[in-house]
């Protein structure tokens, strides 16, 4: 019988070689009694975001939640997720309520809040989130202009250049 922890190593495997079923398949042959497992949900949560099967990332990522409140991916995948099935206002309320909680929040954190405040209209507190993400991380300037999330940054009369 092959242990869970080589089942993941397969799987994470897979993944990385951008092969989300066969991942997804590897997992499945995992023991039942490790299904729940905190490594196991994690990688799930990876290949459901690999394989932009959102319903999926929806279920799993507050498990991966429960299992370390401090890590930030459960919450931006989470968020992402309800982004992409058009849920704005429960992505950036998902993650507020991981930035709070998180250990160290990314940059990434205040760009996705940033992205989901400027759809929901209020576009002074994504200027403030986006230039939080520009003094920490410069780069970032270039994706923000070509980001259609953030497309009314650009055209607001109170714009300033990003």
């Amino acid at each position: 019988m092959i242990s869970t922890r080589k089942r993941l190593d397969y799987a994470l495997g897979y993944l990385e070689l951008n092969l989300p079923a066969e991942a997804g398949r590897e997992l499945a042959l995992i023991a039942p009694d490790d299904q729940k497992t905190a490594p196991v949900i994690a990688l799930r949560l990876e290949v459901a975001m690999a394989a932009e099967a959102w319903p999926a990332v929806i279920a799993l990522a507050p498990q991966s939640v429960e299992a370390d409140p401090t890590d930030e991916r459960p919450w931006i995948a989470w968020a992402y997720a309800l982004r992409e099935r058009q849920q704005i206002t429960k992505a950036r309320d998902v993650l507020l309520r991981g930035e709070s909680i998180i250990a160290k929040p990314s940059v990434l954190v205040d760009y996705n809040l940033a992205c989901y405040f400027c759809l929901l209209g209020d576009l002074a507190e994504s200027r403030r989130r986006l230039d939080l993400v520009i003094a920490r991380e410069p780069r970032w300037k270039k994706d923000a202009r070509q980001d259609p999330d953030l497309a009314a940054l650009h055209i607001s009369p109170n714009r300033r250049s990003s």
